[in-house]
């Protein structure tokens, strides 16, 4: 299969290039190591595990399996995103436990969730967004507004730390994201929206920017995405979505002109007719909670995320490569396009394909599959290099420069998925498992995760 070649030629190069850093350079033909993950190294290695592991490519596997075994050093010192950590490593030694049984996994996602524990010492428990994994220092992003923390970041940890509660029968993970639930389920939101700042001090919103694409984003996905994992339990994470469902539809759902449907930024409220590349993950977000919703509500969503999916489509259809831009507007004369030189790059990220994923598997409609072996020609086409996949500089150009990064998402994520998309629909069924926002696949708890933690 065309898809499993991908990977395994983006795996090769990796390991032959740039073994323990985190990512290769495909056209220098070495590793990065970047600040982003404060020491820790191998990064495509945790990310590919799950990926490598459901596509049989067993070699590859056990050769990512043994560097973990043998060369993945926690004991480092340096600033990490806490986020990043979370979703990439924690998230992939989860789902590479659970698929395999392997205790080495497990040990090593333990080991490091614990190293992330000081960043919730604040006077609220939201945690703050960058902490040293050797020192336990943690500190707020600079650029940042105001010391202040980001929504995607605390709110993405749910669903890991669940898991890390589980498995070592410790409550303090489950504890630190229950604290984070309540102070979120209690603060005054406006419009019903939540905004993408708050301040880990005072537990109060420090400006008032709305956005489901970066910054917002995993937020909205972890509320569903928790109630499904807790077999349908969690009760309060499902009225949380529901409400902020009803909010987004309310004041960011619009049509453009040319009749496509898109999610607009909220800045104060006045809108940014705005759409990134990120925030094309809602299609498959909204379709996959609308499953269990009522006929009419149902409908509504289904159709909503039908036709969110589709302008994303259009984005990636209407530029010369067939690959969509990091972010794209609505403007006078210009639809689901970029507009803006500093946003026409694409750095082979997967919302687009995950909704695919979700719409082909919840409707079975060819039109996604189609729409996915479109994005594999355009990759195969524009990003693939005689040593590995590179991100383009601009995607409406038909001789596109490349960017020399195959981002650890591409393996965990983007190939991921468009696989997924053309599996039968039980390889990693969505009856049995929930994916965490780097396509890591958790099991979903058919025996109660929240008995671990009393709220």
């Amino acid at each position: 299969m065309k898809i499993r070649e991908m990977m395994k030629f983006a795996w090769d190069n990796y390991r032959h290039y740039a073994l323990g850093k985190n990512e290769l350079r495909p056209l220098s033909r070495n590793g990065h190591v970047g600040n982003m993950f404060g020491g820790l190294r191998g990064a495509t290695v945790i990310d590919a595990l799950d990926t490598l592991y459901i596509m049989e490519l067993e070699e590859e596997f056990q050769e990512a399996k043994q560097w973990v075994e043998k060369s993945f050093d926690l004991n480092v010192n340096g600033e990490a995103s806490l986020f990043e950590v979370n979703i990439r490593y924690i998230g992939g030694l989860l789902a590479a436990f659970y698929l395999t049984g392997e205790e080495v996994f497990k040990n090593k996602a333990l080991e490091l969730g614990e190293k992330l524990l000081p960043a919730f010492n604040t006077p609220t428990g939201i945690p703050r967004g960058v902490i040293n994994l050797g020192s336990g220092m943690s500190w707020s992003w600079g650029w940042a507004s105001a010391g202040s923390s980001i929504l995607a970041e605390f709110g993405t940890l749910h669903l890991e730390f669940l898991h890390l509660s589980e498995l070592s029968g410790n409550p303090v993970f489950a504890e630190k994201v229950m604290t984070i639930r309540r102070v979120l389920s209690r603060v005054e939101k406006p419009q019903g929206l939540y905004p993408n700042f708050l301040s880990p001090v005072t537990g109060s919103w420090v400006q008032h920017h709305v956005s489901i694409g970066g910054l917002g984003d995993s937020f909205y996905e972890y509320l569903i995405k928790s109630w499904l994992m807790s077999d349908k339990k969690d009760s309060e994470a499902k009225k949380m979505y529901d409400d902020a469902l009803e909010a987004i539809e309310k004041h960011l759902v619009k049509k453009s002109a040319g009749g496509l449907t898109y999610i607009a930024e909220w800045r104060g409220g006045i809108l940014d007719h705005k759409m990134g590349h990120l925030a094309c993950f809602s299609g498959g977000m909204i379709a996959l909670g609308a499953q269990q919703e009522p006929e009419e509500r149902r409908q509504r969503h289904m159709g909503l995320a039908a036709e969110i999916t589709s302008t994303c489509h259009e984005s990636y259809a209407r530029s010369e490569t067939g690959l969509g831009p990091e972010a794209f507007r609505f403007e006078a004369g210009s639809e689901a396009t970029a507009t803006r030189l500093s946003e026409r790059y694409y750095i082979l990220r997967p919302e687009v394909v995950e909704s695919y994923m979700y719409l082909w598997r919840l409707t079975h409609q060819p039109k996604y599959r189609l729409w996915g072996w479109q994005v594999v020609q355009a990759l195969e086409k524009h990003c693939r290099v005689e040593s590995g996949f590179s991100g383009i500089r601009d995607v409406y150009t038909t001789t596109p420069t490349h960017d020399n990064m195959q981002q650890s998402f591409f393996l965990a994520e983007t190939l991921k998925y468009l696989y997924l998309l053309f599996c039968e629909d039980d390889v990693l069924s969505l009856e049995d498992w929930v994916f965490n926002t780097e396509a890591h696949p958790l099991p979903i708890n058919h025996t109660d995760l929240r008995a671990a933690v009393q709220p």
